[in-house]
């Protein structure tokens, strides 16, 4: 018989989402009239905008005649959108034959899994996006489980401490390292300096920086890079990752991209982008190409101008649910609330609690569920992620049901 992928035998347990989603449904179960609302995985819930709708609709429709009709295209995606994609995210500092189009950020992620291999010793963010380690651990990257996490995964503590920016030196020479700004969950948005602190590093070091920016289009902040090639030398270390999910709301219409520089070379020289090329091709047909269309209507200027009101719409309901959570009934047990502005994530700790006990109190006590720190890594613990997507009145009635929350009343 086939011997089973011993990678799936080592992760730790169960998907931190899924596993949310199903302590949601027993509750829902046992308590059928309860209207619970969500403040917990990050999906966009706001309707597309007309002007990117119409696009896809348009394109859509054209593929019901002869002249309209489209099949395969390339799999590194349509040109004109990887144009686009170069010219008004990027201003030219990158070429367009670096823009690869794909099917969303987290797919891009398990690619460059394949790109790497399993020879490959990776550092991550903790606490951070559990695909990072999980995918890396059923490519076989890494070693025996351990109590506190993965052998061959450098683990780096982002905390209140440190200002949510990890102590580079626990990098070993020659690692992939994970870097997500700005992050989630902790919703921490590093500066230019910081970044530039990891750029060097990485030149220094021999790594290569994965860095997702898929929350880019919530930085408000003029200091805070929206891209990692705002830095010098981010091309000779550096792949970008990032989406149309949070940007316009595709999170089901999946569209997405990664950048890979000329300039990247493996340790003998290889071009990164030669063998990202290979993997795209070989792995991958090509996005949507209604998707793709509806990508490129998101960086028109009337869609530019609709995705930044949709945004700006999270970024409302997030600064709703800080002034909450900030309340005295949650300052009274030492409640901390983490929020720059700058991502759709507010990240909360609760110093007496676990996460996962926390989760359960306000699951039953407000009927609101959340996202457990501790899924994201060990640094997590004691912290709950509260998401910003949601509707204006489940947000509003969320945080009227937190201020009457009278922790210290439970036991």
């Amino acid at each position: 018989m086939i011997k089973r992928n011993e990678g799936f035998s080592k992760l730790v347990s169960g998907y931190l989402f899924p596993e949310d989603a199903k302590r949601r449904r027993e509750y829902q179960e046992s308590h059928p009239n309860a209207k619970i609302i969500s403040l917990g995985i990050g999906n966009t819930t706001e309707p597309l905008t007309p002007h990117i709708t119409k696009a896809m609709v348009d394109y859509a429709n054209g593929l019901g005649t002869q002249e309209g009709y489209s099949g395969y295209g390339d799999e590194q995606g349509l040109s004109e959108l990887r144009q686009k994609i170069a010219k008004v995210l990027y201003s030219d500092t990158i070429l367009p034959e670096e823009v690869f189009i794909s099917d969303g950020a987290k797919c891009d992620i398990a690619r460059i899994q394949v790109l790497f291999g399993s020879n490959v010793q990776i550092a991550v963010q903790d606490p951070a996006y559990p695909v990072y380690v999980d995918g890396s651990v059923i490519m076989g990257s890494t070693g025996k489980l351990e109590n506190t996490g993965y052998e061959g995964v450098t683990y780096l503590p982002c905390t209140a401490e440190n200002n949510f920016f990890p102590d580079l030196n626990l990098i070993k020479p020659n690692t992939l390292i994970y870097f997500c700004n700005p992050n989630n969950p902790t919703g921490a948005a590093n500066t230019k300096e910081q970044l530039k602190q990891l750029v060097d590093y990485a030149l220094s070091n021999g790594c290569i920086i994965i860095y997702d920016a898929a929350y880019f289009a919530f930085i408000r902040n003029n200091g805070i890079p929206k891209t990692i090639y705002e830095i010098d030398g981010a091309k000779n270390c550096a792949i970008e990752v990032n989406s149309f999910s949070k940007l316009a709301g595709f999170t089901g219409v999946r569209l997405g991209w990664s950048v890979v520089p000329s300039e990247l070379k493996f340790d003998d020289g290889t071009s990164v982008k030669q063998d990202w090329n290979r993997v795209m091709t070989t792995l991958f047909n090509g996005a949507s190409n209604i998707a793709q269309r509806g990508g490129l209507a998101v960086l028109d200027e009337e869609g530019i101008k609709e995705t930044k009101g949709l945004v700006d719409y999270y970024l409302g309901n997030a600064a709703i649910m800080k002034e909450t959570l900030n309340g005295s009934n949650f300052k009274e047990v030492g409640v901390k609330v983490y929020y720059t502005g700058d991502s759709p994530y507010l990240w909360v700790k609760f110093p007496n609690y676990k996460s996962w006990d926390i989760f359960d109190i306000i699951l039953d006590k407000c009927h609101i569920v959340t996202t457990p720190g501790s899924g994201f890594g060990p640094a997590g613990e004691n912290y709950l992620r509260f998401s910003c997507f949601g509707k204006r009145e489940d947000i509003e009635e969320a945080c009227k049901r937190l201020s009457s929350l009278n922790l210290s009343s439970v036991s």
